[in-house]
C-alpha cells in the first residue's frame, strides 16, 4: 500500500440560531459541531476515509485551546509529510511513522486513530471485502452484522421532556435511551423515576458528565445518592459519574453495586484497558475515532473477554463514525451494542416530538445515501471497506468556522 496523499478537511455544521441549554448552576451554549474529514489516497487511486474530531466529554478542544482546524492543519502538514510516498506492508506500520514525529502525544493518538480507519477502508477496497470480515479474521470469530442500537439523545430539559422523548425512542425500536441529566438533584431524581415508569421495553442510561463539570455544586454525597437511586430504579448504566482520571471516585461509586460506564475520555488505548481492569466499570466505551482505530481497540476488547465487563463503543459524531464503529461491533466477540446519536431532523427517525438533541446536518450529509437502520437495529454495510460513499461536496458546503463548538457558562462567574 503506497501512500500518495493524506488530506484533512476541517468542517463546521452550524447550530443557527445558537442554542442555550440551562443546567444546574449555568448554561451550556451550543454554537456548531466540528468534524475533520481525513482522506488517504494510494498510488493506484484507491481512497480511504475517516472522520476525526473528538467530541468526548473531556472536550480537549474547549479546555486546552485546540480546535478541529488545528488538527486538520496537523494532518495536512506533519502527518502528510510523514506518510506521503511511504509504502506500508501492514496497516499497523502507520502508527510507528506517526510516533516518529514530534507531535504531542494526544495529537499522535488522534492521527493514528483516523489513519488506521482510513487504511482499513483502503485495504477492504483492495481485497473486495468489508472491514468486519478483515477484523473477524483477526478476532477469529464469525461476524454479526445485525446490531442493536441505543439512542443517545436528551440534553438538559424538564423531566417530562425526557420521558416524552424516551417514549418516541421506544416506539422506534431502539434497545436503549441515553440522556444527559444535570438539571439539579431533584430534577435528576424525578427524571429517573419518570423513565422507569414510562419505559417498558427500552432500557435507559444516564450520561452524567455534566455532574463533574459542576465542580462541587452537587458534592460527592449527592452524586452517590443519585447513582444509587438510578441503579435502584433500573438504569442500565450510569456513565462518567466522576472525572475520567478519578479512579478512586469510580471505585467508591462501584461499591454501591451500580452499573457504571466509562472510557470515551481515556487518552490512550493503554489507559482504556487500565480503566476496564480496575473492576469499577461494567461497560467500557472505547471508540475507533479516539483510541487508535480498529487496531487500538483490540487490546481493550480482548481485556473484556470472559470478564464481567462489556465493551460498548462510544460513538458521537457523523454517520461515517457510526459505520466505522459498527464494523468493530460486527467483528468483535462478546461485543453487541452500539451508540446511535440522535440529532434534530434525523431522516431515519420520523416522529413527534423530535428526539434530536440539536441540529447537526453534516452528520447526515457527509454520506451519499443512508445507513440501513430499521426498528432500532443497524445492518452493517457489506460493500468493500467501510461500504459507504462519502459526499465530498460537504468540503465546500460546510466551511470551518473558528471558535469553540460549545461553552459552559456558570452563574457565579
Amino acid at each position: 500500500m503506497e501512500i500518495a496523499t493524506v488530506s484533512g478537511y476541517a468542517l463546521s455544521s452550524p447550530i443557527d440560531p445558537v442554542q442555550d441549554r440551562l443546567f444546574h448552576g449555568g448554561t451550556r451554549r451550543l454554537h456548531k459541531r466540528d468534524v475533520v474529514l481525513v482522506v488517504v489516497e494510494t498510488r493506484d487511486g484507491t481512497r480511504g476515509f475517516a472522520t476525526a474530531g473528538a467530541s468526548s466529554s473531556a472536550m480537549r478542544e474547549y479546555f486546552e485551546g485546540d480546535s478541529q482546524g488545528t488538527f486538520a492543519d496537523v494532518v495536512n502538514d506533519t502527518i502528510a509529510d510523514a506518510l506521503e510516498g511511504e509504502t506500508l506492508e501492514e496497516i499497523t506500520d502507520v502508527a510507528a511513522l506517526i510516533r516518529d514525529t514530534a507531535l504531542p502525544a494526544h495529537l499522535q493518538t488522534e492521527a493514528i486513530s483516523a489513519l488506521d480507519v482510513a487504511l482499513y477502508d483502503i485495504r477492504g477496497k483492495e481485497l473486495g471485502a468489508p472491514i468486519y470480515e478483515l477484523l473477524a479474521e483477526e478476532y477469529d470469530d464469525e461476524p454479526t452484522t445485525e446490531i442493536p442500537l441505543y439512542a443517545s439523545a436528551g440534553m438538559y430539559m424538564e423531566p417530562e421532556g425526557y420521558a416524552d422523548q424516551a417514549a418516541v425512542i421506544e416506539d422506534a425500536g431502539f434497545f436503549g435511551y441515553k440522556y444527559r441529566p444535570g438539571i439539579g438533584p431533584e430534577g435528576d431524581r424525578q427524571t429517573v423515576e419518570l423513565l422507569a415508569e414510562r419505559l417498558s421495553e427500552t432500557e435507559f442510561m444516564l450520561d452524567v458528565h455534566t455532574w463533574w463539570k459542576l465542580g462541587e455544586a452537587y458534592g460527592e454525597d449527592v452524586v452517590r445518592d443519585l447513582v444509587e437511586h438510578a441503579a435502584d430504579s433500573g438504569a442500565y448504566w450510569v456513565e462518567e459519574p466522576v472525572e475520567p482520571t478519578d479512579r478512586e471516585g469510580y471505585r467508591r461509586l462501584a461499591e454501591t453495586g451500580a452499573p457504571l460506564a466509562g472510557g470515551e475520555s481515556e487518552e490512550t488505548p493503554a489507559s482504556l484497558v487500565e480503566l476496564g481492569e480496575t473492576g469499577s466499570v461494567a461497560f467500557l466505551q472505547g471508540d475507533v475515532r479516539h483510541h487508535e482505530g480498529f487496531t487500538g481497540c483490540l487490546p481493550a476488547i480482548e481485556s473484556c473477554r470472559g470478564r464481567d465487563v462489556e465493551f460498548v463503543p462510544h460513538n458521537f459524531g457523523t454517520w461515517v463514525g457510526l459505520i466505522a464503529n459498527a464494523h468493530l461491533v460486527a467483528a468483535a466477540p462478546e461485543v453487541r451494542l452500539l451508540e446511535y446519536p440522535v440529532f434534530e431532523n434525523d431522516p431515519l427517525i420520523d416522529a413527534e416530538p423530535d428526539p434530536g438533541m440539536y441540529p447537526f446536518e453534516l452528520s447526515f450529509d457527509i454520506l451519499e445515501g443512508e445507513p440501513a437502520v430499521s426498528d432500532g437495529r443497524l445492518t452493517v454495510p457489506d460493500g468493500p471497506g467501510l461500504g459507504l460513499e462519502v459526499d465530498l461536496d460537504v468540503i465546500e458546503e460546510y466551511p470551518f468556522t473558528e471558535g469553540p463548538w460549545t461553552e459552559f457558562q456558570y452563574d457565579d462567574e
